[in-house]
């Protein structure tokens, strides 16, 4: 007897994969290919010059540089607000829970106006710091990283919350009925199983911050070679008419998100053989 065959809710596949193909023409592939397209108006000598120029040289420094630094940050800082919200009941759980996607609905700017106020040398944060220890955070680095870790701390949280809920805690008191410290426990058999969590939520964190200009470009104080990100680099160029060359620099950081999501599912498939293999 021939089998009846299941009907579906979803379109065939043909129907389904023309209208996926065509949303992710239209709003992705499309607007980036408009930028390969924008800089090919540019002869090769014209774009190197664009794009390796001192100060855009400068702007890729800053941005890859504090992106890096925050994303070390929010992974380690994700990781311990993950774990509390999964592994503790306290008052005020909830508000603390939905709180962590405050910046995915906080408007960038208003995010970045909020904490320039906070630390510059008159701000509540940022007079503490100067005034006791000499730092200055706002139209610095410093305040640049602090910016970056506002806006990232979600993606790692999100990333490993799930994750931890899952944890087989069978498997964590058997190590500890074997005898093993807490220590030991969280890094033979928990840290396994979240870390491609970690990576994923620190990958994601460090391609947002790269590309990030809003929350930034207030608390940055944009001195050039000195605080000045890519992203303003690529408005300053709109602002001049330099379409070009605009585009140009867009393509570079384009290149470069898409060389971290790519080493972001290298080393999520690595971390996920090496967890099957220790199983």
């Amino acid at each position: 007897m021939r089998r009846k065959k299941s009907r579906s809710v979803i379109p065939g596949f043909g129907i389904s994969l023309g209208v996926t193909l065509t949303i992710l023409s239209l709003i992705v592939l499309i607007p980036l290919c408009s930028l390969v397209v924008f800089s090919a108006k540019l002869s090769l000598s014209d774009f190197i010059r664009a794009v390796t120029g001192a100060r855009v040289l400068s702007s890729y420094y800053v941005s890859i540089s504090t992106a890096l630094i925050a994303s070390l940050i929010n992974a380690v800082m994700g990781l311990i607000l993950a774990w509390v919200l999964v592994r503790y009941d306290f008052p005020g759980k909830r508000l603390v829970d939905g709180i962590i996607e405050l910046p995915f609905a906080l408007p960038t700017a208003v995010a970045g106006i909020s904490l320039t106020h906070l630390t510059t040398t008159n701000g509540w944060v940022g007079s503490f710091f100067y005034n006791v220890f000499g730092i200055k955070i706002a139209y610095t680095r410093i305040g640049i990283t602090v910016a970056l870790v506002f806006i990232g701390i979600p993606f790692v949280v999100r990333a490993v919350q799930p994750v931890l809920e899952k944890v087989d805690h069978e498997c964590e008191e058997a190590a500890m009925l074997l005898g093993a410290s807490s220590g030991t426990t969280f890094r033979k058999v928990i840290f396994p199983e979240i870390l491609p969590a970690m990576i994923s939520g620190f990958t994601l964190a460090f391609a947002r911050s790269i590309g990030e200009y809003g929350s930034v470009v207030f608390i940055a104080g944009n001195t050039p070679y000195k605080t000045e990100i890519a992203p303003l680099m690529i408005m300053a160029q709109l602002q001049e008419y330099d379409y070009a060359s605009a585009t140009s620099i867009a393509l570079v950081m384009l290149v470069i998100a898409f060389l971290i999501l790519s080493v972001n599912a290298f080393l999520q498939s690595m971390a996920a053989k090496r967890v099957n293999g220790l199983a």
